[in-house]
């Protein structure tokens, strides 16, 4: 059995408690023979300022790129506020997107049918809810230059932001999306704004290349980013795999995540590319909800997105899809039972702490895997 080796980064908030309990799942499943890890942890984010001034250190950067895999727990918090743009907490993820060429951002949006009535929408529109949106992470307005803020005089400024998009990133994440939707119902949406920004333009018609070149097997539709922001919460159910730039895709990916209920429940991977002699790519796994500051040393966070995040880094990472099935099946397991953290309690549930919550999911993979 290979021995996979994992690069752990807590971070701030509530970060350290839900990556405790995957540290405890990890610890179980090295000792029940359903895998071999190597964990090493460090700090990132605003922790890592207290102790060195900077959100990561060149250490910690050497270790994400010689790690198979990287779990991010949550990084920031009020208390950082004020600290200069260049070390702000958030710096040290947007690094570990660059630097690891983190490019193609995977964020599931999954109704588990005992939260279907979390929801604010009814629960004919997300019951049984299976969604992915792939966005580009490494391209587009948020790395495109210029990026400047220019004072015009007359206490006027001028802000100026680019949008730039090659065919060979659209390409790249284009081929991403339509490889998952292989493995799922083989439906893939483009979403862009190509009747007013000249970057949308060249993604469809990059996007329609490459479907036709390689991927006619695949169902392909085009929706303009704001009429699919609407069709999400109108019918998501309509929606298979939904691709799109790297701002659009922040936005979307925030509209499909709270159709579940709750952004403790979501988990997220970043990929790179695939390495030619290894056959595994670099990737880092992190739950969609932020440090929670306001709740942080309480033991009431949600870990199920950290945790559901373990199990997409068994699957995209490892190639390890029987593990990757039993945790989450774990996790619906438990919620069916009536098992809930406070972000999620409803009438008639159980509420547990987080340290519960972890133990719980680890017993029904201990019964699952039996």
């Amino acid at each position: 059995m290979a021995t996979h080796k994992l690069l752990l980064l807590p971070g701030d908030g509530i970060g350290p408690e839900v990556m405790a309990e995957v540290k405890r799942l990890i610890g179980f499943m090295n000792a029940h023979g359903l895998g071999r890890f190597e964990t090493e942890e460090a700090l990132v984010g605003g922790s890592c300022y207290d102790a060195h001034g900077v959100s990561m250190t060149e250490d910690t950067m050497r270790l994400a790129a010689a790690a198979d895999a990287v779990l991010f727990g949550a990084v920031g918090g009020p208390q950082w506020d004020g600290v200069p743009y260049e070390v702000r907490p958030e710096a040290s993820l947007l690094r570990l997107r660059k630097d690891l060429n983190l490019f193609a951002n995977l964020r599931p949006a999954i109704c588990y049918p005992a939260l279907a009535d979390a929801s604010s929408l009814k629960r004919e529109v997300i019951e049984d809810l299976d969604i992915l949106i792939v966005r580009e992470l490494t391209g587009g307005v948020y790395f495109g230059e210029p990026k400047t803020i220019t004072d015009l005089g007359n206490g006027q400024k001028r802000a100026i932001d680019t949008q730039v998009y090659d065919t060979y990133e659209i390409e790249r994440i284009a081929r991403v999306a339509f490889e998952l939707a292989r493995q799922r119902r083989h439906k893939v949406t483009s979403s862009e704004k190509r009747n007013v920004m000249k970057s949308g333009v060249l993604w469809h018609e990059v996007v329609i290349d490459v479907h036709k070149r390689d991927y006619a097997d695949v169902t392909l539709e085009h929706q303009l980013a704001d009429a699919c922001g609407m069709q999400l919460v109108r019918w998501p159910k309509g929606f298979d795999v939904i691709v799109c730039d790297n701002l659009f895709g922040d936005m979307l990916s925030d509209v499909a995540a709270m159709l579940t209920g709750s952004l403790g429940m979501l988990p997220s991977a970043s990929l790179g590319e695939f390495d030619r002699t290894s056959g595994l790519r670099r990737a880092l796994y992190e739950p969609v909800h932020g440090s929670a500051p306001d709740i942080a040393g309480k033991g009431i966070a949600n870990p199920i997105a950290m945790v559901a995040s373990f199990a997409m880094a068994l699957r995209y990472s490892f190639n390890r899809d029987k593990e990757a099935d039993l945790i989450d099946q774990a996790i619906a397991s438990v919620l069916a039972k009536g098992l809930r953290t406070a972000d999620i309690k409803s009438e008639g549930s159980k509420v547990v702490s987080t340290a519960e919550m972890g133990e719980a999911v680890i017993d029904e993979v201990k019964q699952l895997a039996a």
